[in-house]
Formats: structure tokens, sequence, C-alpha cells
């Protein structure tokens, strides 16, 4: 006789409540590309964080074109702006590094491929 297999579901994790409706949209967008176990309670705060400065980023973009589009263009609100753009760059770069959902942070050095891996005999 064969034994019933238990089946136990996982449920993604909701966004905090803190977060806005964008926001809140952004958590979901990530928590959904990844394993349903990638984010453990202890990197929570993190992610809320790296969603906030996603829809930061995006509403800095929308500013920019803004400015560009308008005929009161000023040198000094676009370079303010762009120093603006460049910290959330900067968040996000970090964040997201951290919680390990960049390219980078996901490569592993022990499987090169190509040209690039060492031939058998120089092991």
């Amino acid at each position: 006789m064969i034994k019933p297999t238990k089946i136990t579901a996982v449920e993604r994790v909701d966004p905090l409540g803190d977060l806005t409706p964008e926001q809140a949209h952004e958590w979901r967008a990530v928590v959904n590309r990844l394993p349903v176990d990638w984010f453990p309670p202890e990197t929570h705060s993190l992610l809320a964080q790296h969603c906030r400065h996603v829809v930061s980023a995006t509403h800095v973009a929308g500013l920019i074109e803004n400015l560009l589009a308008s005929d009161d263009f000023s040198l000094d609100d676009f370079d303010r702006l762009l120093r603006m753009q460049e910290r959330e760059g900067r968040a996000l770069s970090s964040l997201a590094t951290r919680m390990r959902i960049t390219q980078q942070a996901q490569y592993s050095h022990r499987k090169k491929t190509g040209p690039l891996m060492r031939p058998p005999w120089k092991h």
C-alpha cells in the first residue's frame, strides 16, 4: 500500500503594511520572480526599502523627463535631479546585492564556462 504524501502549501510573503500601493506592487513583482523561501523575515525590511527606492527612482525619472520637456528648463534643477537619481541607483544596487537579487550576486565563479574556464590539466 502506498502511503499518502502530505503536501504543505508555502505562501509568498505579503507586502509590509506601511508600503504604498506602488511599493506593494513592486514587492509582489520581486517576490513572485524568486523562489518562495527567498526572503526570510529578517530581510523584509530590506525588501521594503528596496521597493521604496524603486518607486522613488521612477518618480525622479519622471521629474527629469518633465523638466527636459518644459520651457522652464533649469540646469541647476536638472543637476539636482540627476544627483537624486544617482543616489537612488546606488541605494537600489546596494540593497539588491545584499538580498542577492542581482545578476552579479547570483553569479557563481565556480561555474565558469567558455574561454574563461581553465583547462582540466591546469587544475
